[in-house]
């Protein structure tokens, strides 16, 4: 397949993320086309809209946009109407419906939705509690955690860790290790949900070897052979089994759709926790 590029700006005042989310989520439909991004954060003066308005005009292509001062808006468009190059306010569709149910107009702050308020520091908790209980460090406290990963080697049970953490959520992540004693108290954790990460051995197995083959290390046999690791498996899902804890298959899945999962879990989790 013959693959296409186009560019596209994502024009922000404030990080940018949310741009970059829906752009590369809508993208990510069109097989065979590919987007060169042209990034631009923290727009907040004409000076900086300079910059933006001279790449358009080098690089015509798609424009997506989260900017609430009206006079760079007007100056973008401008520009975009003179390139032929097609620009969308991603925020105004969500803004123009909430000002209809509200019932009031929006205050244009750039970035307000970074303001260092206790959401944010529940964040920063949460992700200081994540790094200081990886790979099954500090296990003495595991029920202070939200939730807690435990799974075979190669399970994603890090990224998926901080990606929860930076959703607000301590999570600590144990490790099932061949031969290595559990924690003592994670069959006791009450308040903290625990959710067992499985995988086929298969890419297992794959993962294992890709990250051999990284550290140059010597091919440990039980490490990736793959009735060794069918076992691991199949003992972590036993583990699993017998104390009722819900299990995730991530061998098809990415990091966000499994925390995706484990948040929907925690929600139901933390009810029953309430409603005990």
């Amino acid at each position: 397949m013959v693959r296409s590029y186009f560019h596209l700006h994502l024009v922000s005042d404030s990080t940018g993320e949310t741009l970059i989310a829906v752009a590369r989520a809508a993208a990510a439909q069109y097989e065979g086309v590919s987007a060169i991004e042209h990034v631009y954060p923290l727009v907040r003066s004409s000076k900086q809209l300079d910059r933006v308005l001279s790449e358009i005009e080098t690089a015509p292509g798609l424009v997506l946009y989260t900017l609430v001062d009206r006079d760079l808006t007007d100056r973008l468009e401008e520009k975009c109407r003179d390139t032929g190059s097609p620009s969308l306010s991603v925020l105004a569709p969500v803004h123009s419906i909430l000002e209809s149910y509200l019932g009031a107009a929006s205050t244009a702050r750039p970035g307000a939705q970074h303001v260092l308020n206790a959401e944010y520091f529940k964040r920063i908790d949460a992700m200081n509690f994540t790094l200081l209980h990886d790979d099954g460090q500090v296990a003495e406290d595991l029920d202070e955690a939200d939730v807690v990963l435990v799974g075979v080697s190669r399970t994603s049970k890090t990224p998926t860790s901080i990606y929860l953490a930076n959703r607000g959520l301590k999570t600590a992540n144990v490790p099932l290790v061949p031969g290595r004693p559990l924690p003592e108290n994670l069959e006791s954790v009450r308040k903290a949900l625990v959710v067992g990460l499985v995988a086929s051995p298969e890419r297992i197995v794959q993962i294992r070897q890709n990250r051999l083959l990284s550290l140059r290390a010597e091919e440990d046999t039980s490490y990736v052979d793959r009735s060794a690791v069918a076992e691991e498996i199949a003992l972590s899902r036993r583990l699993c089994a017998r104390h009722n804890w819900p299990m995730i298959d991530v061998t098809r899945r990415s990091i966000e759709e499994t925390a995706a999962a484990i948040v929907d879990l925690y929600g139901v989790h933390r009810m029953k926790f309430i409603a005990v």
